[in-house]
């Protein structure tokens, strides 16, 4: 069995990658901060960092420990809260990528409100890297947003492809430069597509910019141009592209979980919890 306390000291350090944050913000010696350390070492017989005067790093063993040990403080929050039978309280921000509104999130979130009804929660919808800034500026407590390619921040939800959509799945490509349906920057999608055909040698002109999904999808559905979007999670009244229009192939992208830099909250972890059931219903 691994210790949830253990478990909760080898996180703050993972995040921070700093033995004297945890100690800080766990109001713990730094001895003590090591002793928990060397106990998690000793429980899973790996070593989980290498320190040395001047830096912290993480083995790959203590990497592939992240993911279990918030699976485990989160289901251990979730279990204290079910038979402590108590209502949680507080506030909770949450933001998500503007992708997965149109989707299953808003039943994910009426299930959530409905069941925890003395959570203050508040809800914010913006760009991926928009939603990033604001959780390390301490404006959001969770985020389930898209990730850069090779980032790797936060905890996988779930992995899908970006593909060419438009109003329908033979759209006519015009002569000339590819016309494109884009978000404003920064937006993960449209660096992926501008790459992707800068990449493949095919010229490009942006038709259209919006900062919301629902802007870029009118845009799409009146013919206006194709765009970027997660195969998935293709809004209604768009297609994906059929590959004899010789466009490039956009790659995989990844949605994730990111929580602000401190012990998770009963809040947070039914959330995540409830997202990542979600997710995997949609993905099995």
């Amino acid at each position: 069995m691994l210790d949830p306390v253990l478990l909760q000291t080898f996180l703050i350090i993972a995040e921070g990658n700093s033995f004297s944050e945890a100690s800080r913000r766990l109001n713990l010696r730094q001895s003590t901060v090591s002793e928990h350390v060397q106990k998690l070492e000793k429980c899973i017989g790996h070593r989980l960092f290498v320190r040395d005067t001047h830096s912290v790093a993480m083995t790959s063993e203590g990497e592939a420990l992240v993911e279990f040990a918030r699976n485990i403080l989160e289901t251990n929050a979730r279990a204290a809260d079910y038979f402590a039978g108590t209502e949680q309280r507080g506030r909770l921000r949450f933001g998500a990528s503007e992708d997965l509104v149109p989707a299953w999130l808003p039943e994910v979130l009426e299930g959530f409100v409905a069941q925890h009804p003395l959570v203050e929660f508040e809800f914010t919808v913006a760009l991926s890297a928009v939603l990033m800034n604001r959780l390390d500026g301490g404006e959001l407590d969770i985020v389930l947003c898209k990730r850069w390619a090779g980032d790797e921040r936060g905890d996988l939800v779930w992995r899908d492809r970006l593909v060419w959509v438009a109003a329908k799945k033979d759209w006519p490509r015009p002569e000339g430069p590819v016309p494109l349906v884009l978000y404003r920057p920064p937006a993960i999608t449209r660096s992926a597509a501008l790459a992707a055909l800068e990449h493949a040698g095919v010229p490009w002109r942006i038709a259209c910019t919006s900062s919301s999904l629902n802007g870029l999808t009118t845009a799409a559905r009146a013919g206006l141009g194709l765009m970027a979007h997660s195969r998935r999670l293709i809004p209604e009244g768009l297609a994906e592209l059929e590959p004899r229009q010789g466009l490039p192939d956009l790659g995989p992208v990844e949605f994730v979980l990111m929580k602000a830099r401190r012990s998770p909250g009963r809040a947070v972890a039914a959330l995540s919890a409830a997202i990542r059931a979600r997710a995997n219903l949609e993905t099995a």
